[in-house]
């Protein structure tokens, strides 16, 4: 593929200034990155974004600019990253940032929040609303640079023993989850674990926890949760548009030329393309696969919905009121998300809705 239509295509004003003329990547320094992921090497779409855009990079510097990858466990811990890079132990990440809520719950908006943006409003909000700019506001105080890098789309409410047909059946339900939705999940009644991708299918069988989601069909059969628990709920109503990072050290990345900072750019969002296609075109067939060995598919019920609901918008405002960082990102991205919703009322979701319920 050539190097400068994939710059032209990103879409990216600053990326279209770097036309990377071969004259202009000779006069380049080699440049060594490490890049460590929180995702298993396993997940060829996961951790396989990380590639991806590793390539990207090699193919459009010749060769100049190299990244290694990296696994959870191989140079940090998978829940490492944002310490790894804040003390320079290297120089970049993938990751989603709604691991580290810990460390400020202003961390889960760059990924996905229950009853958020969905993949394309996220999308979106980063590129043409203020999100980028803001979240790279916050990142700074770690020492991070984030690029958009990896969408996974909605993903499914996860594996359990049991169908959840009430919230009665939530209340003392140990169940893995990411981020910022074990925050409601306790809120609603249940018991939050959040646990390492690598880690889950082991907990779960042996009875650690009594449920788990990860993403959604794909992956999910590939990790073999469906093994062990044959009810598969939907929707993953926490990660409507769980929002991928490139993570790089601010040091290591104001170190490089204007060529190579346009060329990570660009490498990154046509890696953020690639992902959700990938989910898009294999998550159907999956889905059918493990219906197909007896996968039993249930709708969590509208009274749990609807306590989720509650509970997240109630915490919103609890940290509106105490978190002034999270103040300013939220109502950003609250308004944002109130008029993606009014547009996509009118346009994708009335045509989906037809389009699914339509024998084709």
């Amino acid at each position: 593929m050539d190097r400068r239509l994939v710059i032209k295509n990103a879409g990216l004003a600053g990326v279209l200034a770097a036309g990377v003329s071969p004259a202009i990547v000779h006069a380049q320094a080699n440049v060594r990155w490490r890049l460590t992921s929180s995702f298993p090497k396993s997940l060829d779409t996961l951790f396989g974004v990380n590639d991806v855009f590793a390539k990207h990079v090699s193919d459009m510097t010749g060769g100049k600019f190299q990244i290694s990858t990296h696994g959870p466990g191989e140079l940090v811990p998978a829940f490492g990253t944002v310490d790894a890079l804040q003390q320079g132990t290297v120089e970049a990440a993938n990751t989603a940032s709604y691991y580290y809520f810990g460390k400020d719950p202003t961390f889960a908006i760059g990924c996905a929040i229950p009853f958020g943006l969905n993949s394309r409003q996220m999308t979106s909000w980063m590129y043409e609303g203020n999100g980028l700019k803001l979240m790279r506001e916050f990142y700074r105080n770690y020492n991070i640079i984030s690029f958009v890098m990896g969408n996974t789309g909605a993903q499914m409410g996860g594996w359990f023993r049991k169908p959840i047909t009430s919230v009665a059946d939530v209340k003392g339900l140990k169940f893995r989850t990411g981020g910022f939705s074990g925050v409601i999940w306790e809120r609603i009644g249940g018991v939050a674990a959040n646990i390492p991708g690598g880690e889950i299918y082991a907990a779960l069988e042996k009875g650690t926890i009594d449920a788990a989601e990860w993403v959604g069909p794909y992956d999910d059969q590939k990790l073999g949760f469906n093994k062990i628990a044959q009810n598969y709920a939907y929707p993953g109503y926490w990660e409507g548009g769980p929002q991928l990072d490139l993570h790089v050290n601010i040091k290591a990345y104001e170190a490089l030329s204007s060529e190579y900072k346009a060329i990570v750019e660009a490498a990154a969002a046509y890696a953020h393309i690639d992902m959700q296609a990938k989910y898009d075109a294999r998550n159907a067939t999956a889905l059918k696969q493990l219906v197909a060995g007896g996968t039993k598919l249930f709708r969590f019920p509208k009274d749990v919905m609807d306590a989720a609901f509650k509970a997240s918008m109630d915490t919103y405002a609890e940290l509106s009121a105490k978190n002034p960082a999270w103040k300013k990102v939220y109502e950003d991205y609250s308004a944002f998300r109130r008029d993606a919703n009014l547009w996509f009322r009118f346009s994708e979701a009335a045509f989906d809705d037809y389009m699914q319920a339509a024998k084709l």
